[in-house]
């Protein structure tokens, strides 16, 4: 079978790497550096190199390349979780949730002209976080991006002791000396409450991811201290779990508790999405009735009716940043663990 954009071998032969190094225009050495991920080659030579190995349709020999480098070419990107998900249910969340795909669209930004492949696990239990750590010291992968859902995970804490090569998005929970990358969430949540106390609003409340999230602690915090600080000392509050149907079912409770809500920050769009709905079927007008705010600026955020004012989580930036620093302390297993920490913004839209 020919793949696709790939040119066919003339007269039967194999592509070879002179090939590749001709049609790239490069020395051979330089094209071997590129595509064995040896990272003293300029990023563009690797770009230049990486479209000549599509264009000739040459497959690299990947025994040979870890022989040489003693990589695979391969980091994970592990989801861990507090479940199973045996039956499946948290794929179908990640597939359909923006966040992971805007994870992966920003690994892969960096990865893909580094010739490297990006391999996906999900762990949601004890035994499975054991195999998965045993594997990595094992040699399956070069290192590993953490991508951590509960609030109390014990994987960081595994990988460092392990001394595998880690990087998270977001915070750990708990104190682990592990390099992460991550939002200034405090700040996010205050710009919307600087927001929506501007605008007016006299009854504002907030519904929340999971509280035992690092993320999500920190949206609260911050909510609640700078709405504090503009005299509001009460904050009607209704949890989610990040979905579209827990922000529904929160946004019934909040309407529940307190019917003369005139202002609210959902702490994530896909939640904002569910709020939405909820507050049509009670006859709520957004923003004339209610101003909503959400959180991530993600394809949500423009999907959504009316048009989500949010805050910006620049996702893709940030996988980015930890798909560099992994790569820097793979290269440099002494290199001590740092943070990268980013700035939010406020994106205005029709829900404010």
């Amino acid at each position: 079978m020919t793949t696709t954009g790939r040119r066919p071998p003339v007269g039967g032969r194999l592509p070879t790497l002179d090939d590749v190094a001709r049609a790239a225009g490069v020395s051979r050495a330089t094209a071997s550096r590129a595509i064995n991920g040896i990272r003293n080659v300029d990023p563009q030579l690797h770009a230049v190199v990486w479209d000549a190995v599509e264009r000739t349709g040459y497959v690299p020999n990947r025994l040979a390349r870890s022989l040489v480098t003693r990589r695979t070419g391969i980091i994970a990107l592990v989801v861990s979780d507090s479940e199973s998900h045996d039956d499946d249910p948290f794929l179908n969340r990640f597939f359909a949730d923006p966040y992971f795909g805007r994870v992966v669209g920003g690994l892969m930004r960096v990865l893909h002209p580094a010739g490297i492949q990006l391999a996906l696990q999900f762990v949601g239990t004890g035994e499975q976080r054991a195999r998965l750590v045993g594997d990595l010291r094992h040699g399956q992968a070069d290192g590993v991006i953490v991508v951590s859902l509960p609030g109390h995970d014990p994987l960081p804490g595994m990988l460092t002791d392990a001394g595998v090569p880690a990087v998270m998005i977001g915070r750990p929970g708990e104190p682990v000396p592990i390099s992460y990358v991550d939002l200034a969430h405090d700040t996010g949540a205050a710009l919307a409450a600087d927001h929506l106390v501007r605008r007016g609003c006299q009854l504002i409340g907030m519904i929340s991811g999971p509280v035992d999230v690092p993320a999500s602690s920190d949206r609260i915090a911050g909510f609640r201290r700078s709405l504090a600080r503009h005299g509001h000392a009460w904050l009607p509050q209704a949890a989610g779990n990040f979905t579209q149907e827990s922000g529904y079912t929160a946004m019934q409770a909040l309407l529940t508790e307190t019917p003369g809500l005139d202002g609210v920050f959902v702490a994530n769009d896909l939640m904002a999405l569910g709020a939405l709905v909820a507050l049509r079927e009670a006859g709520r007008h957004v923003p004339a009735d209610v101003a909503v705010v959400g959180f991530d600026d993600s394809s949500a955020a423009t999907a959504a009716n009316p048009a989500l004012t949010t805050v910006r989580h620049p996702l893709e930036d940030m996988a980015a940043e930890a798909a560099r620093l992994l790569l820097t302390h793979i290269d440099d297993p002494g290199l001590r663990v740092s943070s990268v920490i980013y700035e939010p913004a406020l994106v205005l839209r029709r829900s404010t």
